[in-house]
């Protein structure tokens, strides 16, 4: 293990050396030496040769040359620490490169390097992240987390080659396909009301005539975490207002097949429209509305797209119901498990998955 361990500590100093041996030629030339002699070794341990040169030897005697002449009797616990010191040194190595290779399969296959902390991931792409918060309560649960990481991150390997077809996912949303040519290629575009990343999104798509190139389905996807807890404060309601709408209709009054549907209207509210006081919709929903506030101002918006006393309260009844509860765990057991989303907004369009804010 001397060797091996040596043979890592070198490799690190020879960044250090390089740039010194362009200044100071003998420190290259001799450390060129020791390497090559070091690599030989290591070579022959990795692949399971006796090591034939004294390198080893040559190590240990350099650190333990002072020693023998002024302490002898420590010589024997020093090198058996020296020994011990090398073990945890490859042992350290290893598990980096091992750490390293699993953030960056699981940062090409789930988009984040930090499979249940997305947002700990400062590579992973723009959005806002869908964290599981699992954290091991002892060594045991932590090696099992560990394996479930991998688990997952294999599990999602075949999306990297797969087509994307978005007639697979029995989603349920905003249906948008109308303001798109009925040869248009389908889209699907997954939310949550409260993400600002979500916003710049939808911004840029609208900006983009997104809407009117590809048949799109908007599904809203309130973010949880481990406890069931919601990563916004108001998204619940939100995104229950939004199926409710969606499910029951334009109103009555309204015969046009082609006007905006009331969850389109909603969602372009919150994202891209701001009170008298200049403040959008999403900053007062996530920060300042109560759960009551929040669900007045959402009634007060289907007053004004032209829904009836008894329209509205039905569709409130509608948005508390057990039906809306099992749309939006349905969604997201899809969006999750199936599509294996890590952050939102994840779409899906051109037979390929996208996460992060659409850039137009």
């Amino acid at each position: 293990m001397v060797c091996i361990a040596a043979f890592i500590i070198l490799a690190i100093v020879g960044i250090f050396v390089a740039f010194l041996s362009i200044f100071k030629r003998d420190i290259g030339r001799k450390y060129w030496k020791v390497f090559k002699k070091s690599t030989s070794c290591f070579t022959k341990h990795i692949t399971f040769q006796k090591c034939d040169t004294n390198f080893k030897d040559d190590v240990k005697n350099s650190l333990l040359r002072k020693v023998v002449i002024k302490h002898p009797k420590a010589v024997k616990p020093l090198s058996v620490t020296i020994e011990v010191v090398s073990v945890l040194i490859v042992l350290v190595t290893v598990w980096s490169l091992v750490e390293g290779v699993k953030a960056g399969m699981a940062l090409w296959t789930l988009g984040s390097c930090n499979v249940r902390q997305p947002s700990a991931c400062s590579l992973s792409s723009e959005a806002c992240s869908i964290d599981s918060g699992n954290e091991a309560s002892n060594p045991i649960e932590a090696i099992g987390l560990w394996f479930a990481d991998w688990g997952e991150i294999f599990g999602a390997l075949p999306d990297r080659f797969r087509s994307w077809d978005t007639e697979q996912f029995d989603l349920t949303g905003v249906d948008m396909s109308y303001m798109a040519p009925s040869d248009a290629p389908t889209a699907i575009d997954i939310f949550d009301p409260g993400c600002e990343v979500c916003a710049q999104s939808f911004e840029n798509q609208v900006n983009s005539n997104f809407f009117n190139r590809y048949k799109v389905k908007l599904i809203v996807f309130p973010i949880q975490n481990e406890k069931g807890q919601y990563k916004f404060e108001n998204s619940e309601i939100v995104s229950r207002y939004i199926l409710a709408v969606n499910e029951y209709g334009n109103p009555s009054e309204i015969t046009d097949s082609n006007a905006l549907p009331a969850g389109y209207k909603i969602i372009s509210r919150i994202f891209l429209e701001k009170n008298h006081e200049n403040k959008s919709y999403q900053y007062l929903f996530n920060n300042v509305y109560t759960h009551d506030e929040a669900e007045e101002k959402l009634r007060s918006w289907l007053k004004e797209f032209g829904y009836s006393k008894a329209e509205i309260s039905e569709i409130g009844e509608r948005a508390h119901s057990e039906d809306i509860s099992n749309v939006i765990t349905k969604n997201n057991d899809i969006v999750v498990n199936n599509i294996h989303a890590k952050g939102i907004p994840t779409s899906i369009y051109d037979n390929r998955k996208h996460t992060g804010r659409y850039e137009k």
